[in-house]
């Protein structure tokens, strides 16, 4: 989709609609954008805390050519990216999240909140014969164990021998799990912060638009 839009005398200028997540993409991958905090605060006089609607104010008098890094220029729209990932809001996890979320651009992810909780065994042993589950006296179980059993030699003589079992856990547990759809959560409300501001901003070729990528994943729809 693209939005159409008069420039003045000189013609029609044209946008291209892109959701945030898209636009940022485009920032790390293909412009090849970075996030430099000192050049920001440099240009802009921005400290830690600031709000951002302040910040963007201050790119657009400035011109809005906070370069992003690399050996030649990036899009302006690209710069106006990394700048407003910049000023990312303590409140939304600050410079950070701003990291987070410009490494996980470059490589097309989002956080990960798949858990499939798996049993597995809680240590292995390798040997050349390849990787087997370490196993451990049933004995150690105490009352929920099993005692040596006793197995008669060809001599006559009795020998007790332990049985072995293996010590098994489930992961990712449910502490895991939390943490790891809370992380999700927090990079989403970082994501939606940085819409409304890139919304605002003064961006030449890209109008953001208001889609998101789900808020929570995990839930299944009715």
């Amino acid at each position: 989709m693209t939005v159409t839009m008069r420039s003045g005398a000189h013609g029609i200028a044209t946008k291209r609609s892109v959701s945030v997540l898209d636009l940022i993409e485009w920032a790390f991958q293909r412009e090849k954008v970075g996030i430099d905090f000192d050049e920001i605060e440099r240009e802009t006089g921005a400290k830690p805390g600031v709000g951002m609607e302040y910040i963007l104010m201050e790119q657009a008098r400035l011109g809005c050519r906070v370069q992003g890094g690399g050996t030649s220029p990036a899009h302006h729209d690209a710069d106006i990216v990394a700048g407003t990932l910049a000023v990312l809001p303590e409140n939304c996890g600050g410079r950070r999240m701003a990291i987070w979320i410009a490494e996980l651009a470059r490589s097309g992810r989002v956080p990960d909140w798949r858990a499939e909780p798996a049993v597995r065994p809680v240590a292995t042993t390798t040997n050349r014969h390849g990787t087997r589950a370490r196993t451990s006296d049933a004995a150690e179980l105490g009352p929920s164990g099993w005692p040596h059993q006793p197995r008669r030699k060809r001599n006559g003589s009795v020998l007790l021998e332990p049985v072995a079992y293996c010590p098994v856990e489930i992961r990712p547990t449910a502490r895991e799990v939390a943490a790891m759809r809370r992380g999700y959560l927090q990079w989403w409300a970082a994501l939606l912060e940085i819409k409304y501001a890139l919304q605002i901003s003064h961006l030449t070729s890209h109008v953001v638009t208001d889609a998101m990528p789900l808020s929570a994943p995990w839930k299944k729809s009715a």
